[in-house]
């Protein structure tokens, strides 16, 4: 089964029914595939509903869609995973953000799984 993990800003971009992400995702989970977010992900994206300033608007607005994705976990796995990219980007002089890292963790302990990211959008 194919897996699309969503970064925050194309989950946010889901949520919100903005970019195109919406009906881009509503495909490929006709297509049988599964759409997932990252436990690190869903955390950011729970600080930018308790961030706003329409707090109880954007927590409807989460929880009405927090059905449509599977949350796959930042577990043991996923912290081995972790800490050897983290490792190998730093020997390569290549820095990156820790929640990226993590992203990319999660997504390589996932069977054929892609990174939906507002960059590759």
């Amino acid at each position: 089964m194919k897996r699309y993990l969503l970064d925050t800003g194309s989950a946010a971009d889901y949520v919100n029914r903005r970019g195109g992400i919406y009906p881009r995702a509503r495909q490929v989970r006709a297509q049988g595939a599964r759409l997932g977010l990252g436990a690190p992900i869903l955390g950011e994206l729970w600080d930018g509903v308790f961030y706003s300033a329409t707090r109880e608007f954007n927590e409807a607005l989460l929880k009405q869609h927090l059905g449509h994705f599977a949350i796959w976990p930042f577990d043991h796995v996923a912290a081995v995973e972790y800490g050897r990219l983290a490792a190998e980007l730093r020997r390569r002089g290549r820095a990156m953000q820790q929640i990226d890292i993590q992203i990319a963790a999660i997504a390589r302990c996932l069977s054929d799984c892609t990174v939906i990211s507002k960059d590759t959008d």
